[in-house]
């Protein structure tokens, strides 16, 4: 996706209020140290690096980076890449970021390996035709042990007969790429040729660790078929959060409300608004709690990037509930932490990933994040650092 964004003033700072306790509560009792946790998020710009569009390293592009995670055994990065081997095998980078209050200093890549198969061959590209390509969009580093896990989307084909389906997984992966195994997905992730499942290209997007490694959970990146329509500009959507055990039992299913469209798109544009859940990452110390992040794209608009702090406590197990549409259901509550129209970033772009970095001297905890160019000239290859209280 290409446009340009029409700049907003710039903020240095932005501070939501108390998120889940309520005034009259607050009033009559004190709060409990576990929720207050979740009275205020503040986030600020600490800065920025662009990286030159098609860089070659080791023989590789590198762009398309829709998934970052930090390395706590190397103190590194890795991305992720979303190229669907069509320039290169899918494949994954590491790299050493130079990041601290006063900014991103300097983005030094490390190594890059492919995703291999179990038969220890690396993906082929979609137009093979043969139902084993893959769509990556996601990586983080296991908390127990360092290696990766990775989520890529697979393919609904656009009609039947177009292509062969492809299902979404969660592949754990070794530091050179080596398959190690996989999650078992709930059912309702699973694509079909039929009027239910993950939309085209809005399968699984965002996987976070929380609880110390013992629990994984997903985010589809749009609502399923089953669930309503997509988001327009008078309404939003709900989309399905899930978490699970590391052998793949489900402990619980919510709906997250993603926002409406933000503006009109361009009617002669032949590409209509996108919009949907990217990333996700879980809070430190708390299993019910998520930064979320919300990517829009319109037509003649831009770019809309949005960072939310939200929480599945008192939301809806909607786990065996086949259809939202209609449904009483409790989604997740959120409160906004950041636009980044208000960030003074040089550009807001395609952004996708996000991690945790290094705390701060102020008691802050940085926040990273990255931008899928998307290999495209007008669009950038951006690296953000966040501070975030």
């Amino acid at each position: 996706m290409t446009a340009s964004l029409t700049r907003r003033a710039c903020a240095a700072a932005l501070l939501v209020t108390s998120m889940l306790t309520p005034a009259m509560a607050a009033a009559a009792q004190p709060v409990a140290p576990e929720r207050q946790l979740e009275r205020a998020v503040s986030a600020r710009l600490l800065g920025e690096k662009i990286v030159p569009y098609r860089l070659d390293f080791q023989g590789t592009t590198v762009g398309g980076f829709s998934g970052v995670d930090r390395n706590r055994c190397t103190g590194e990065y890795v991305f992720i890449s979303d190229d669907r081997s069509a320039l290169q095998p899918a494949r994954f980078y590491t790299a050493k970021l130079d990041v601290d209050a006063d900014g991103v200093h300097s983005v030094d890549f490390t190594g890059t390996h492919p995703f291999l198969q179990p038969d220890g061959s690396v993906y082929p590209s979609p137009a093979v035709g043969d139902g084993k390509a893959v769509d990556p969009e996601e990586i983080r580093v296991d908390p127990r042990n360092c290696t990766y896990w990775w989520a890529q989307e697979g393919d609904r084909p656009k009609a039947v007969g177009a292509g062969p389906v492809i299902q979404p997984s969660i592949q754990n992966a070794g530091p050179t790429g080596a398959y190690l195994g996989q999650l078992r997905l709930p059912q309702n992730y699973e694509v079909t040729m039929e009027e239910r499942g993950p939309r085209r290209n809005q399968a699984i997007e965002a996987i976070t660790f929380g609880s110390h490694g013992r629990v994984l959970t997903s985010a589809v990146e749009g609502p399923l078929l089953q669930d309503g329509p997509v988001p327009d500009v008078e309404k939003g959507a709900l989309v399905r959060v899930t978490k699970q055990t590391r052998d793949g039992e489900v402990l619980g299913q919510f709906a997250y409300p993603i926002e409406k469209i933000f503006a009109e798109s361009d009617p002669t544009s032949p590409w209509g608004p996108d919009t949907g859940v990217p990333s996700l990452l879980a809070f430190p110390g708390d299993p019910d709690r998520y930064l979320v992040l919300e990517r829009t794209w319109v037509a003649g608009s831009g770019y809309k990037i949005r960072l939310f702090d939200a929480t599945t406590r008192g939301a809806t197990d909607v786990q065996a509930m086949y259809s939202l549409a209609g449904q009483p259901v409790v989604p997740m509550r959120k409160k906004l932490v950041a636009d980044f129209d208000t960030l003074g970033l040089s550009t807001v772009d395609n952004t996708e990933g996000m991690t945790w970095g290094p705390e701060l001297p102020s008691g802050e905890r940085s926040l990273i994040l990255v931008s899928d160019d998307n290999f495209v000239a007008d669009a950038v290859t951006q690296i953000v650092a966040l501070a975030i209280r």
